[in-house]
């Protein structure tokens, strides 16, 4: 550099900070976790977790509902952090839907009950000491001394930050360490079920290998569309497919003429967000992972995962690649078709409670396909209430689950829900009132929702997914329907499970669950104008 020469100055990054405030509120708290774990007494920590962990998911929703009476919903929606997070009415109705499930998705990890193995003390769902090896001594020792891991708060959190930023992310790089920072914590939460261990870490291990394999797939896709656009960001991707950029790179010239890069990467970043969906042919994770993850974790997972990922799905589908729609809807139909008929015929054949709602979980993911291939706001808007519906009704049931239990813990096998109605009627009545939300029934939310999507999908001209999408539901609902008949209509075992009695924690998701699924079943057209006005993506 000769002498004299100016020097450029590197500009300083801008952050908003305020409207980034969900996210950092709850990074923050998952940090304060963290410490909590290091210099906190071990008898303390269980309180101060639990009340760390709501206090921040409940301020994060503060925020999302400050920045959307503000008009970041609507007028007000830009992209913010140099271009890495949107902050409009999808990422800010998604956000809202991830905190609230979350937040009662804790309460379910907060349930304590008496063990008589831990001496009477009170223990939760997860391992006594996570590092210890299944039925050692020193495992033994910890389950006799009450021990319980509360280090799954501050994972959770963790999981959740990752989620918010998720469907907001703007750039490529940022939604794949958005998709890494929730997918960690969730390895791990899958690997510490107090009952059945092994079952969990084979479930957590076939998690992380399947879910490491849809990363670099998602990777390898960011490379190729980022030497095809010659940028990452959403909104120069999207310039460069639709042919309105203006200024070349000379470096990219040739490649911007070859759609060859953009149409495998495009279609390797897809991939990547249909696993995280559970669509098929990429679902072969979610029936073992849910059956042999911590039942509060396979809850959490199916509803704030779930969301998350559509809101990716939507914004990359949108945002970045409309030019491309004629290229993308016909493998999305196939992919549509296969989701709803494979998840709704295999749950016909499940004896496990878990699994067969691991079923249902992928059949719903075809169902909310359907609102996303209608290209259109009216799609948008149906898929956003589908996923608020379906959040709450999928965490109600998964607490329900928690509830039935025997010498072994959960009761999760079929034949042993048998005479359930007779033995515990309100339990078997909630779950029945769940399992025909799943189905569809008029009056639930899972009939508002469905009507959304089949509808929005018929305009948009997909008709054919709506017939099939019908067909689905009614194979689905012959085994939900099978599931209250054995509850209701046959005789209970000598040696059936029990109910255990639920603390205030549970019985307010449970309540919670049941009140959603009603309101939004008999009144949804509040929250489908909520839905329809968060509805438009910012670029």
């Amino acid at each position: 550099m000769a002498a004299g020469q100016p020097v450029d100055r590197i500009p300083a990054p801008h952050i908003e900070y305020a409207q980034l405030a969900p996210t950092l509120i709850v990074v923050g708290a998952a940090v304060l976790g963290v410490l909590v774990e290091a210099f906190v007494p071990r008898k303390s920590r269980y309180y101060v977790q639990v009340f760390l962990a709501v206090a921040a998911l409940a301020s994060a929703f503060a925020a999302v509902v400050g920045l959307a009476a503000g008009g970041y919903g609507s007028d007000k929606a830009h992209i913010a952090a140099m271009g890495a997070v949107a902050v409009d009415g999808p990422a800010l109705f998604l956000q809202g839907i991830i905190l609230l499930s979350a937040v009662v998705a804790v309460f379910t990890f907060a349930e304590r009950r008496l063990d008589p193995a831990a001496h009477g003390n009170r223990v939760d769902s997860f391992a006594a000491q996570a590092a210890s090896v299944p039925g050692s001594e020193s495992e033994k020792a910890a389950v006799k001394a009450g021990f319980t891991t509360t280090e799954v708060f501050p994972l959770a959190l963790f999981a959740v930050s990752g989620m918010l930023v998720f469907p907001a992310a703007n750039d490529l790089l940022t939604l794949f360490v958005a998709l890494e920072v929730f997918s960690l914590p969730l390895y791990l939460l899958c690997a510490v079920a107090r009952r059945q261990r092994l079952m969990s870490q084979e479930a957590a291990v076939k998690y992380f290998l399947l879910g490491a394999f849809s990363s670099a797939f998602l990777l390898f896709g960011i490379a190729l569309v980022y030497g095809y656009a010659g940028s990452v960001s959403y909104a120069a991707i999207a310039d460069v497919v639709d042919g309105t950029v203006t200024k070349i790179d000379p470096a990219l010239a040739d490649t911007m003429g070859n759609d060859a890069p953009l149409l495998i990467g495009g279609a390797l970043i897809l991939m990547g967000l249909l696993f995280k969906v559970g669509a098929v042919p990429f679902h072969m994770w979610t029936p073992d992972v849910y059956q042999g993850a911590p039942t509060p974790v396979t809850g959490f997972m199916a509803a704030a995962t779930k969301v998350a990922a559509f809101g990716a799905l939507l914004r990359l589908l949108y945002v970045v690649l409309p030019g491309l729609r004629w290229d993308w809807r016909p493998v999305m139909w196939g992919v549509a078709i296969l989701t709803m008929l494979a998840g709704a015929v295999i749950a016909v054949t499940q004896t496990d409670v878990k699994r067969l709602l691991a079923y249902s979980s992928i059949a719903h993911a075809g169902f909310i396909l359907a609102g996303v291939i209608a290209t259109s706001a009216e799609g948008v808007k149906s898929v956003l209430f589908y996923l608020g519906a379906y959040s709450f009704v999928t965490i109600g049931a998964f607490a329900v689950v928690t509830l039935v239990r025997d010498a072994g813990g959960e009761a999760t096998h079929l034949s042993k829900w048998a005479g359930l109605g007779r033995r515990s009627p309100l339990t078997a009545a909630v779950f029945a009132v769940f399992l025909l939300a799943f189905a569809g029934i008029p009056l639930t939310s899972g009939f508002a929702g469905k009507f959304a999507v089949f509808k929005a999908a018929a305009e948009g001209g997909a008709g054919v997914l709506v017939v099939v999408g019908v067909i689905s539901s009614a194979i689905a609902a012959f085994f939900y329907i099978r599931v209250i008949v054995l509850m209701f209509f046959s005789e209970p075992k000598a040696d059936g499970p029990t109910v255990a009695v639920p603390s205030p924690l549970t019985m307010t998701t449970i309540a919670v669950g049941v009140a959603v699924t009603l309101v939004l079943g008999v009144a949804p057209q509040y929250f489908l104008d909520l839905a329809g006005q968060a509805s438009t993506f910012v670029r």
